[in-house]
C-alpha cells in the first residue's frame, strides 16, 4: 500500500497572495487535481457544498452518500477519499487556521462547534433555502477571488465567515449544543484530551486537570456526547491510530509506541476492541 498523501493549500495553485485560501467551483477543482479521489489527508480546514451529482464521500473510515445539498466539512489530519458521479457540481473552500485565527483575533476557527466534538459527523444534509444561502456567499467568493481589487483578503475572509455563522445557526438548532451549559466543558475536555491522549489514558487524569470529580465529568460526557468519559478518550486513540497505520509510514509496533502503549499485544488488543479487527488487518482492508 502506498503512503497516505498529506496535502498543503499551495498544492492547489492559490489565486490570493498567500497559500492561505483556496476557493473554486467542485468542477473545475476536479478537473485539474483529480487525485483527490484517492484517500489523503490535509493540513488545513475544507468545506464543500455539493448542488449536483451523487457518490460516497469517505471521512476517517465512514462512508457518507453524496447528494444535491450534501455539506461537508472537515478538519486538519482527517483522511478522506471520494467516489464521484461524472455530473457532478458544488463549491468547494481550502483556509488554514492561521488565516483565519489571526485575522477575526478574538474568535477562533475552532470555537464553531462543527469543528469541535470527536464525535461530530462531518456531514451536514441542508434544505433547499439552507443550500441557497450557502450557495450565494460561496458564489460572492468566487466573483471576488477571480478580482485583484482593494482589501481582497478583508472580503474573502469575511464572505468565508459569513459562511461560517450561516451554518452555525443551521448546526445549533438541530444540535442543541448552544442549548447545554455543559457545552464549555466539552470544549475544554477536547483541548486537553489533544494534548495528553497519546501519554495519559486515564480518565481521572482528566477529570483532576479539569478540576472535577470524575462523576460529574462521566455525566458531563452522558449527557452532551451519549458515551463514557472512557469511551471519548477511546474514539480520540482509536481514531488517531486509525489514521496512523491506514498511511503505512509506521510499523504496528510504531504506531503503538507512538500512542503510548507498552507494549504490542496490549495496543492490538485494545484496537480489536473498538474495530473488531487487529491493526494488521485494518490496514489490509484499507
Amino acid at each position: 500500500m502506498e503512503k497516505l498523501p498529506v496535502y498543503q493549500i499551495k498544492k492547489f495553485n492559490c489565486h490570493t497572495n498567500a497559500n492561505d485560501l483556496y476557493f473554486n467551483d467542485f468542477k473545475s477543482h476536479l478537473q485539474t487535481h483529480d487525485f483527490i479521489e484517492k484517500s489523503h489527508s490535509h493540513s488545513f480546514y475544507l468545506l464543500v457544498l455539493f448542488t449536483k451529482g451523487s457518490g460516497f464521500h469517505t471521512v476517517d473510515f465512514n462512508t457518507y452518500t453524496i447528494q444535491p445539498n450534501s455539506l461537508f466539512v472537515l478538519k486538519p489530519g482527517q483522511v478522506h477519499s471520494w467516489q464521484l458521479s461524472d455530473d457532478i457540481e458544488g463549491y468547494i473552500a481550502f483556509y488554514s487556521q492561521e488565516a483565519y485565527n489571526v485575522y477575526f483575533g478574538m474568535k477562533k476557527i475552532e470555537d464553531y462547534s462543527f469543528y469541535r466534538d470527536l464525535k461530530n459527523s462531518p456531514e451536514m444534509l441542508l434544505n433547499v433555502s439552507q443550500a441557497k444561502e450557502i450557495s450565494f456567499y460561496f458564489s460572492l467568493l468566487l466573483e471576488e477571488n477571480k478580482k485583484n481589487e482593494f482589501r481582497k483578503l478583508d472580503k474573502l475572509l469575511n464572505l468565508l465567515d459569513c459562511i461560517h455563522v450561516e451554518l452555525s445557526r443551521i448546526y445549533e438548532s438541530v444540535q442543541g449544543h448552544n442549548l447545554h451549559s455543559y457545552n464549555m466543558k466539552i470544549k475544554e475536555l477536547e483541548l486537553v484530551l489533544n494534548q495528553y491522549f497519546k501519554t495519559e489514558k486515564s480518565p481521572s487524569f482528566y477529570a483532576d486537570k479539569m478540576n472535577m470529580s470524575l462523576k460529574h465529568l462521566n455525566r458531563i460526557c452522558k449527557t452532551v456526547l451519549d458515551c463514557t468519559l472512557t469511551e471519548f478518550i477511546y474514539h480520540k486513540i482509536i481514531l488517531e491510530s486509525k489514521r496512523m497505520v491506514s498511511t503505512n509510514k509506521m510499523t504496528i509496533s510504531e504506531v503503538a509506541n507512538e500512542l503510548g502503549f507498552d507494549n504490542y499485544s496490549y495496543f492490538t488488543k485494545v484496537f480489536k476492541k473498538y474495530t473488531n479487527l487487529t491493526p494488521k488487518g485494518f490496514r489490509e482492508l484499507v
